[in-house]
């Protein structure tokens, strides 16, 4: 076999066009302390406008690395992408740095100094000289607006067919600047000529795999596409569709969609941004009815989950944080025998744990979970991820439900994925009430 060296494979040729790279700066990513959303968050946004995007680089607070991974970007791409390097710390390196790559002088703003000025009086500080260095940007760069932050970003064409876009590293104020400035350029630019547009269908209570199995014929093909995905104990249906509009797209994913929700039915428990909690909260709100839980094993995880939603109070009434056994006695009238001949984490205990806080707290739903988290307390009767789910109704139906989970990912995971099936298991009771 033969291995062909970089210098050969550059001289296969490759169509750069109008394709984007991303290079994300700074030494806190290599070394793992922050988590690189930026780039997951602009290849996403890319992906949607339809532009190319063949690379990401991350390089740390060093110009002489930076102008490295410039000089091999501006050989593969004609849009680069920089998050990071912004500020005012002399480790902010991204604007100087680009500046002496394409040997333009760096100028004061007033204008962007007097942005900062303002932004900083009106949060009752005092600009301190540091902060000053923002407002320096290369001669002939144009300003990209940071409307929640003080560091600018620059939109700079250095070259004929190169375009630099520059983004501070705090994601909500990239976001921003991307959203209102830099997607308004691409589009006038004439960089978006097509759009790619995604619909994604979640799911709980069933494997990647039998998902996989299930609508394997529509995996095939090509426009919209079906991709599965699998994260965090759920399962996750990507449909993408490319066409010259976003409403053209989603005309081309409806009916895959339906299709999709017709063959996998109450296992689909929503899209894009819903959650369980969200999804469920939304049935108990249409329904005019309650909820109370009961925790053992997940320490207040499940009433997390509920209360993470905003409005959540128009439906949960509260929880019971029942850890002992003689918690789970006194304040929600489990039995002492059961206690004793079945133990703690069994069915007896978690369907009593869900009818004692429905019935203390007067809710129409009661939802309690016991369970080995681990990675300690398990017996060969029963392991470490063994969990009960118990959920009692207001037609006066008492449930009980038994999970093993994988106990080799840890503690957080058994608990993660005893609220997640717990808020699945009442979606389902609540789906069943409406049909």
């Amino acid at each position: 076999m033969t291995v062909k060296t970089a210098g050969q494979l550059g001289d296969i040729g490759e169509n750069i066009g109008q394709s984007a790279e991303i290079i994300c700066v700074g030494t806190e990513l290599l070394l793992g302390d922050i988590l690189n959303s930026n780039a997951q968050y602009l290849a996403q946004q890319l992906a949607q406008l339809g532009i190319a995007h063949h690379y990401q680089t991350v390089v740390g607070d060093n110009p002489l690395r930076l102008k490295r991974a410039v000089a091999i970007a501006c050989d593969r791409a004609r849009l680069l992408i920089f998050t990071g390097g912004l500020g005012p710390t002399p480790d902010d390196l991204t604007t100087e740095t680009l500046a002496e790559f394409f040997d333009a002088p760096l100028t004061e703003r007033p204008e962007v100094l007097a942005d900062i000025q303002r932004k900083y009086a009106q949060r009752g500080r005092m600009m301190s000289p540091s902060n000053r260095k923002q407002a320096l940007l290369p001669k002939g760069a144009d300003v990209l607006p940071n409307p929640t932050g003080s560091a600018p970003g620059l939109l700079w064409q250095p070259r004929p067919g190169l375009v630099l876009m520059t983004f501070p590293g705090v994601p909500s104020e990239m976001k921003v600047m991307w959203h209102n400035t830099a997607v308004p350029y691409l589009q006038a630019e004439g960089w978006v000529k097509s759009v790619i547009h995604s619909r994604t269908l979640r799911f709980w209570g069933v494997s990647e795999s039998t998902l996989a199995e299930t609508v394997a014929p529509l995996l095939a093909q090509t426009n919209p596409t079906v991709a599965p995905y699998a994260g965090q104990g759920e399962v996750r249906l990507r449909i993408s569709a490319r066409a010259e509009s976003t409403a053209e797209a989603t005309d081309l994913i409806a009916p895959v969609e339906a299709q999709i929700r017709q063959i996998t039915g109450l296992d689909c428990y929503g899209n894009d941004d819903d959650t369980l909690a969200t999804v469920v909260g939304a049935a108990l709100a249409a329904q005019g009815q309650t909820l109370a839980v009961a925790e053992s094993c997940t320490g207040g995880g499940l009433g997390e989950k509920i209360t993470a939603v905003s409005g959540s109070s128009a439906y949960f009434l509260g929880g019971i944080l029942a850890y002992s056994n003689p918690v789970k006695a006194k304040l929600l009238g489990v039995s002492e025998d059961d206690l004793a001949s079945f133990g703690a984490v069994s069915d007896p205990v978690a369907q009593q744990m869900a009818t004692g806080v429905r019935s203390h707290l007067g809710s129409d739903w009661g939802l309690s979970i016991t369970g080995i988290a681990g990675p300690g307390g398990g017996s060969d009767d029963k392991p470490v991820g063994l969990v009960y789910i118990g959920l009692a109704g207001p037609d006066g139906s008492i449930r009980s439900f038994r999970h093993q989970f994988g106990a080799e990912r840890g503690r957080q995971w058994v608990r993660h994925l005893s609220s997640g099936s717990a808020l699945d298991h009442l979606r389902r009771a609540l789906a069943a009430q409406t049909t």
